[in-house]
């Protein structure tokens, strides 16, 4: 194994969760105790209303627990998916959310394995499992012929999807989505990360955003707050999950139309990334957007909303 893949291994044990206590004080899979639970189920309800559309929050029954779904947009919209970053949950949606719902029928899933609204029961997921949960999602609301929007993490799960013989994906949108094309680019400077799953603290969670953003103070104090709960208390252990890049075989199959964009300043994706899905995403398009790291969708709202719907539209 070479040096970075060992580095990046060491990264993803601990920054997924690997440092979790095996004697949980609650029977939850993310949190240890029942104050924990609460404080960031709290900050949850309250970033929530950050989207400032009307939206319903639906819990439906799936073999590895419950989904966490929430819902907006017209009923007769184009229906879209939304797959959140690692421990952001669909909260993180807020800056999207108005210009996304505007004609589409939005499904944001809080993903199982992760601080959210979704409670896994079973044991973690591996890869072939994670497939097999969001499609029961997806069969519960008939989704045919939609649309996926994944950040980070969930660009990830969105790749994974659609490599599947047996989906039902229309159009993909991939914001910086992590270890898809490639390892993290900048393993160094993602070490803030690593250290807040270490000591968590303000002053690390600070320092983690400076790193992950090129405009922390962009981001609403209400969400910080619920992301610093997130990243304090999250104990889940996601070695089950093999979050590394596809292969060239893995990336070729995929045909549908996809459109990947990327921060200039991002330490997870580089240019070699876009380079890539150029060269083996045969329906792929790509941008690079400035003055913006890996929370692009925050650092620049507005650009990102456009080419977001310009694509979908």
């Amino acid at each position: 194994m070479s040096t970075q893949k060992l580095l990046v291994s060491i990264f993803f044990i601990f920054l997924l969760g690997g440092c979790a206590s095996k004697k949980e004080k609650i029977d939850d899979y993310v949190f240890q105790t029942k104050k924990e639970k609460q404080s960031y189920l709290s900050s949850y309800d309250k970033a929530l209303k950050l989207w400032d559309i009307p939206y319903a929050e639906e819990n439906i029954k799936t073999s590895f627990g419950t989904a966490h779904v929430i819902i907006a947009g017209p009923k007769n919209g184009k229906n879209l998916v939304l797959l959140h970053g690692m421990d952001a949950s669909s909260t993180m949606w807020y800056p999207n959310i108005k210009v996304l719902s505007k004609n589409h029928r939005i499904y944001a899933i809080d993903f199982l394995m992760e601080p959210g609204k979704s409670n896994l029961t079973s044991s973690p997921l591996s890869k072939e499992d994670i497939v097999v949960w969001y499609n029961e999602i997806f069969a519960y609301y008939k989704l045919k012929k939609f649309d996926i929007v994944g950040a980070s993490r969930g660009g990830w799960i969105a790749t994974l999807l659609a490599t599947q013989k047996e989906n039902s994906i229309d159009k993909i949108v991939l914001l910086s989505p992590a270890q898809t094309f490639k390892f993290i680019d900048k393993v160094g400077k993602t070490s803030s990360a690593l250290m807040l799953k270490f000591f968590p603290s303000e002053k690390k969670f600070g320092k983690t955003l400076e790193t992950f953003s090129t405009h922390p103070e962009k981001i609403s104090p209400v969400y910080k707050r619920q992301f610093y709960l997130a990243n304090k208390y999250a104990k889940s252990n996601s070695s089950m999950l093999k979050m590394t890049p596809f292969s060239n075989e893995e990336l070729k199959s995929i045909r549908n139309p996809i459109l990947v964009l990327i921060g200039d300043k991002d330490v997870i994706n580089s240019e070699d990334s876009l380079e890539k899905a150029k060269e083996l995403l045969p329906n792929s398009k790509t941008k690079i957007i400035n003055d913006a790291g890996h929370f692009l969708s925050i650092d620049q709202t507005k650009i990102v909303n456009d080419a977001m719907i310009d694509f979908l539209e």
